[in-house]
């Protein structure tokens, strides 16, 4: 019966260090600008420089 006790007092314990883990998180700003960076591999270098003229077509 006694562990159940120390399980409980365990689990508590890391359930409130996973909470303040979060807490401290949010308030670093980690979750404040969750799309941009997932985007930011998809932008294209080439699309910021000008644009190469056209090669004529041969046929």
């Amino acid at each position: 019966m006694s562990v159940i006790f120390i399980l409980i007092t365990v689990s508590v314990v890391v359930a409130a260090c996973f909470l303040a883990g979060f807490i401290w998180a949010v308030r670093n700003g980690q979750y404040e600008d969750t799309c941009t960076p997932s985007m930011r591999m998809l932008a294209d270098d080439a699309a910021v420089k000008e644009p190469k003229q056209d090669l004529p077509k041969t046929e």
